[in-house]
């Protein structure tokens, strides 16, 4: 039996208490886990890869693009190189490249300008197709010798050339001499 001080409180109970919501405890945690454990994982997505096309494989290609699934209207994929670099402020940069990606679902085009003022255009593209791409640009403003920073604003473009969506993406001009 348990004994009682002066004001009659029960010795001991408190230790049950405390015993009590120890098991709790590790009663919820142990819920916890199980639950953890059976939730569903979500599967690791390999990396693909761009495929060059050949006579023994464009049947598999085909059907491989027919299969991916379209970037969403209203977005786009880029593929760039971020750094151009230029022999002088009029030649073309032989590691200039902007492509259209295949899965996009609209016809692109781009302007660059400089960072430090937006409303110097140094280069405006021509409307690129899906699954197209330019390279060997040549700016349409002749540069100084130097570095600058630029931004390169992506205009995604309905079937009226009507921009739908726009992206920055920062890039670098080096320009030689």
């Amino acid at each position: 039996m348990s004994s009682q001080d002066n004001a009659g409180n029960v010795k001991g109970g408190s230790g049950v208490k405390v015993l009590i919501v120890i098991g709790c405890l590790i009663i919820i945690a142990l819920i916890c886990v199980i639950v953890i454990l059976l939730l569903p994982k979500e599967e690791k997505q390999e990396e693909t890869r761009n495929v060059v096309v050949t006579q023994d494989n464009v049947e598999e290609v085909v059907e491989q693009m027919e299969k991916s699934e379209p970037v969403e209207p209203g977005y786009f994929q880029t593929s760039m190189t971020n750094e151009w670099h230029f022999a002088d402020g009029t030649s073309a940069s032989a590691d200039s490249y902007v492509a259209n990606v295949e899965s996009n679902t609209n016809d692109i085009y781009f302007d660059l300008v400089l960072a430090e003022d937006e409303t110097h255009f140094v280069y405006k593209s021509p409307v690129i197709p899906r699954g197209a791409h330019l390279d060997n640009i040549v700016l349409d403003e002749d540069l100084d010798p130097g570095t600058y920073d630029c931004v390169m604003i992506y205009h995604l473009v309905d079937e009226k050339q009507s921009t739908v969506s726009t992206l920055r993406i920062a890039m670098t001009i080096h320009v030689d001499g």
